[in-house]
């Protein structure tokens, strides 16, 4: 016998509230979606009674993963009637997970970015605290990757900002697109 649908939601959310999580976004981002959705977040994390400083590094490692989907997503929607419009897709999950807030990020990448993406996150992920300090007032002094939105200071945020060290995968998904996902604990 199938499930009904409230049986098969109330499964996904009993699988949800088992590992720990607390928030969590899936679905085409924009600008103004990130601003509301990280009002929601700040917001469940203060009557959670977080500790500032802890709710202020959620906060920005959540902001800087969504501007990432928002501007390398390769799958995006875009107005074709003169319009200005973009919705990047990707998805966002933050809960709690052996004492720590955990972020989790994903979307869908070109395959040609995947090898410089890799690169950067291995540098990122072999430093020490004082290795990313000092590499991050490095970038600060030279000029932005050419094609560069600003990923370079945005991936050495979120790693400035971890209590461990990133974690990442790549999933090929077809010829030309990898699903890549980036966890933060902080």
């Amino acid at each position: 016998m199938a499930a009904t649908l409230g049986q098969e939601y109330a499964a996904f959310k009993r699988e949800l509230d088992s590992k720990g999580i607390i928030f969590s976004f899936s679905g085409y981002l924009s600008e103004g979606i990130l601003f509301s959705l990280g009002e929601a977040l700040r917001e469940k994390m203060t009557l959670e009674d977080a500790d500032g400083p802890t709710v202020r590094r959620v906060f920005s490692v959540f902001v800087e993963q969504m501007q990432n989907i928002i501007r390398y997503s390769a799958e995006k929607i875009v107005a074709n009637d003169g319009r200005t419009i973009e919705l990047s897709a990707g998805m966002v999950t933050i809960g709690m997970e052996g004492g720590k807030f955990f972020i989790v990020c994903g979307n869908t990448v070109r395959n040609g970015d995947v090898p410089r993406l890799r690169e950067r996150l291995d540098f990122l992920k072999g430093l020490d605290k004082d290795g990313i300090k000092a590499h991050y007032r490095e970038q600060l002094r030279e000029a932005p990757d050419e094609g560069s939105r600003g990923a370079t200071i945005g991936l050495i945020e979120i790693a400035r900002r971890a209590s461990e060290p990133i974690e990442y995968d790549f999933a090929a998904t077809d010829t030309d697109k990898t699903f890549f996902c980036l966890k933060v604990r902080i």
